[in-house]
């Protein structure tokens, strides 16, 4: 049984077996980058080949390489019917019926639990969006630009016009992030096309970004969060060191520039406002240009050609240009301190294979409700439930919240709940306490 044959081939060419039968052992053995098995309703698939062609990027779809990928399949894909048609020809075979349906040390109880909450929620209407809410959305991050312009076409580019143009700019730019984070992820329309054509305008033309960066890099992390070598939002370790298992394992090498000390105070006035101009801006020009995405470059180019058109006339190229930056630097500031309050002060380990429940419980916080924090943060200081169900229209999170709170309280799993400012604060206490660990084992290693 080696690795995955062509996709037209029948089962018993692939493996020599005409339907199959496989034991978890067999199945967790094909988990090598030339040999991928996964198992889903406990149908085992050969996706060695498909998964160089999976519209979510290969990564994603190896991450669960030798496991069982159904929760994570049901998550992901709002329209199941549809894909099941891409399933058939990877179908090799299924489970021996004394092989329990869930793999390694996964609770039977807790994912037939969450299995059931899934479909009273999805009986309730809570994946049905409302159109308005998202219209209304798109159109204040339109007024908020047409607002920031406005005020230095009309009334001049003082300093005192410029920064407050830049604010309104910046903030813009955030809430296009959170849009497109909703088209991304197939949470607004029912046909995943609109959302897939509304994502790339979106992210492409109002915020200068690649769809098919974000659709590979976004979704490894939703799929393994907080999981080393898996999630690329925890993948840092060129620059600093998080969680409490990695600094003890990398202290044994002088692998970076900066002494640990240093590297707090680095992580912590540098990391932020260069993320997305710097560090993603480099990313995303990449990708688009090595994986020949000529639609995302030329709607990301759009955005910048509106731009530059708006702002040469008044700033010069120049002047241009660091405006842009400085927008994009008090952009990066406020998505990640969003971004990584509920994920960075919790568990960061390496691959523990949990149950869907389990896994992004233990990545994942909440941030208190209020009307300032659900628009700030796109409805992500519901960070629990957009991990737990990620294709749900955000306006719903606070309805599912209680049942997923009671789920997780009858089975012993923490649950938190912060506000704001405790969820920066954390994220001061974790870089720190990490930072403090590899010193300790550097020193007495």
């Amino acid at each position: 049984m080696g690795g995955g044959g062509q996709l037209t081939e029948p089962a018993e060419q692939v493996n020599g077996r005409a339907g199959g039968v496989y034991t978890w052992q067999e199945v967790q053995s094909h988990c090598s980058r030339s040999d991928q098995w996964l198992v889903i309703d406990r149908k085992v698939y050969n996706i060695t080949q498909w998964a160089k062609r999976h519209p979510g990027g290969i990564r994603v779809i190896s991450h669960y390489a030798g496991e069982d990928a159904t929760e994570a399949f049901t998550a992901f894909h709002p329209d199941l019917k549809c894909v099941q048609k891409f399933l058939k020809p990877l179908l090799i075979g299924e489970l021996a019926a004394t092989e329990p349906s869930q793999d390694r040390n996964k609770s039977a109880t807790i994912i037939q639990d969450f299995h059931t909450l899934r479909a009273k929620v999805e009986s309730e209407g809570l994946f049905r969006a409302r159109p308005s809410f998202f219209c209304f959305h798109l159109g204040h991050i339109l007024l908020l630009e047409a607002l920031a312009w406005l005020i230095i076409w009309v009334w001049g580019t003082s300093w005192t016009l410029t920064l407050l143009s830049a604010f309104l700019l910046a903030t813009s730019q955030l809430q296009a992030g959170w849009l497109q984070h909703d088209f991304g992820h197939l949470s607004v329309f029912k046909k995943s096309s609109w959302n897939h054509v509304l994502h790339k305008f979106t992210i492409g033309h109002l915020k200068g970004a690649s769809a098919n960066w974000w659709n590979h890099r976004h979704y490894q992390h939703h799929a393994k969060p907080n999981v080393f070598s898996k999630d690329p939002d925890v993948n840092m370790l060129h620059l600093f060191v998080i969680g409490k298992t990695q600094p003890v394992e990398a202290s044994g090498g002088c692998f970076l520039f900066l002494d640990m000390n240093n590297k707090f105070t680095f992580s912590l006035l540098v990391g932020p406002p260069l993320l997305i101009p710097i560090y993603f801006h480099i990313q995303i020009m990449r990708s688009m240009i090595s994986r020949h995405d000529w639609v995302d470059l030329a709607c990301s180019l759009s955005h910048y050609l509106r731009y530059l058109c708006c702002s040469v006339p008044l700033y010069g190229l120049l002047g241009s240009m660091l405006l842009i930056s400085f927008v994009r630097v008090l952009e990066s500031h406020c998505f990640v301190w969003v971004t990584q309050m509920n994920h960075l002060p919790m568990n960061i380990d390496h691959e523990k294979h949990q149950d869907w429940l389990s896994m992004q419980l233990h990545a994942t916080c909440n941030i208190k409700q209020s009307p300032f924090n659900d628009w700030f943060s796109g409805h992500l200081n519901f960070q629990i439930e957009h991990h737990l169900f990620p294709t749900m229209p955000r306006h719903n999170y606070h309805l599912v919240a209680p049942q997923v709170r009671a789920l997780c309280d009858k089975h012993g799993i923490p649950y938190q709940v912060k506000t704001m400012w405790q969820g920066f604060a954390d994220v001061f206490r974790s870089l720190k306490n990490s930072g403090d660990l590899w010193l300790d084992a550097y020193l007495h290693k």
